[in-house]
């Protein structure tokens, strides 16, 4: 294990590396004083007609020197010869700098709103890196992130063209930031052309182009299609162009990402599958968009009784609207808190118009009757009753279902509903001052 500063062991080492430090430095000058002292050897140079002895001792410290001055000498004349490239280098590390400065500085000003100045600095920074190629030289090092700071030079230069809406100068800039990641390798560079795609795309959104949008995000790779930024995107565009089945799969991401609150996710997913749904034109088109929503999507109250609505209205068979309602039935009359009083006026009214529109169920007379004894206060189970009895020919018991439930309805078509069964009730029986009385009832309904 690794010793605690100031522990003992560290202490213990530190004291044994100094001594083995001081007995070394003992060595080499007992070494020295045998050489130097015991040495007896002398140096003979003979230079016609001289003759010169010099010790050993003496010669080898006159080589060291040499060595030294030697030595010293080269690396003051390779200094002295490195000085223009040195200079060089400090110049174009100096252009190389103003470059970051002033891609900083327009990044500054595109954030704070000052796009003429942003666009301005990013100009700036395009000139200087084509100074700096073409005063850069083979020997010269290129600056490492220069290819980015190029495409991000042009990226800013297009978002404060487009705040200036200059779109010439923001597709010239745009187009450059593309070329750029032709046979580019570099993953920062890519990072930075995914940027200016999104961009392009958030452009052609507040152009209200949404086709142009969606080329745009489906040229990201997987990963970046993916984000929830690209996600909003295309949620967007799909609305705009009327693609509700993308955009609930879009929806449908984002919620899972948790892109959206609990609430908005739930109003959302509703919307986009209701507009799903009036995309259909015939009841097999409007069963194959039921089919695709998802268990969560199929058990909103507001979805089933769209749906159903819509199937009716398409002159669907009614039958394939009862496994729909069958569920939110059960729903409202085993969990009567989990329903509101305008939801019960509105699946009572829509299972009204599904048992209508079919051959009579007594299953289903002897399940609302039930219910309408267990909810007496319940007006539109009433209503219900009145006119799946009317259906099964109990006119007597019709008549009173109705006349009990009709002046209580607040919905105005149940209402008239009402008060129109009620006036083809008296006509049956031939009482006609009555059936006028209905008639107008329903009249005045029709007047609100």
């Amino acid at each position: 294990t690794t010793p605690w500063p100031h522990s003992p062991q560290l202490q213990r080492g530190v004291e044994m590396r100094a001594a083995l430090w001081l007995i070394a430095l003992f060595a080499v000058a007992v070494a020295s004083a045998l050489l130097a002292g015991g040495n007896n050897s002398t140096v003979t140079v003979f230079w016609s007609p001289y003759r010169v002895d010099l010790s050993m001792n003496l010669v080898l410290l006159l080589l060291v020197v040499l060595f030294a001055v030697l030595h010293f000498a080269l690396r003051a004349l390779s200094a002295l010869f490195e000085l223009p490239h040195q200079a060089r280098r400090w110049r174009l590390q100096q252009k190389e700098r103003a470059m970051h400065a002033m891609l900083l500085d327009g990044l500054t000003q595109l954030m704070s709103g000052r796009y003429v100045r942003s666009a301005k600095s990013a100009t700036q920074v395009l000139r200087l890196e084509a100074l700096l190629a073409e005063t850069r030289t083979a020997d010269d090092v290129a600056p490492r992130h220069v290819q980015q700071l190029r495409v991000f030079s042009h990226l800013i230069a297009a978002e404060s063209a487009q705040a200036l809406r200059d779109r010439d100068a923001r597709e010239t800039h745009l187009q450059a930031v593309l070329d750029e990641a032709q046979g580019s390798t570099s993953e920062a560079v890519l990072e930075v052309v995914e940027a200016a795609q999104l961009s392009a795309a958030r452009w052609s959104l507040s152009d209200r182009d949404a086709p142009a949008a969606l080329r745009w995000l489906d040229g990201l790779r997987q990963g970046t299609a993916r984000r929830t930024l690209a996600l909003r995107m295309r949620l967007k565009a799909s609305r705009i162009e009327h693609k509700f089945e993308e955009a609930l799969d879009t929806a449908r991401l984002l919620s899972k990402h948790g892109a959206f609150t609990g609430a908005a996710a739930h109003s959302l997913l509703r919307e986009l599958a209701v507009a799903s749904l009036n995309n259909a034109h015939d009841s097999a088109q409007l069963q194959r968009a039921w089919d695709g929503l998802e268990r969560q999507e199929r058990e909103l109250p507001e979805v089933v009784l769209h749906a159903a609505e819509r199937m009716l209205q398409l002159s669907g068979d009614a039958s394939l609207v009862m496994p729909w309602l069958t569920p939110l039935w059960n729903r409202m009359v085993q969990q009567p808190d989990s329903c509101t009083p305008d939801l019960r006026l509105r699946v009572t009214h829509m299972l009204a118009r599904a048992l209508l529109a079919q051959p009579a169920d007594a299953e289903w007379l002897a399940s609302i009757e039930r219910a309408r004894q267990t909810y007496p206060r319940w007006v539109e189970l009433s209503y219900l009753a009145g006119m799946v009895c009317w259906h099964h020919a109990l006119w007597g018991k019709a008549q009173q279902m109705l006349e009990q439930a009709a002046p209580q309805l607040s919905l105005p078509e149940m209402q008239r509903q009402a008060w129109r069964t009620l006036a083809l009730l008296a006509e049956h029986k031939e009482e006609t001052a009555r059936a006028q009385l209905c008639w107008k009832r329903a009249a005045e309904v029709t007047l609100v």
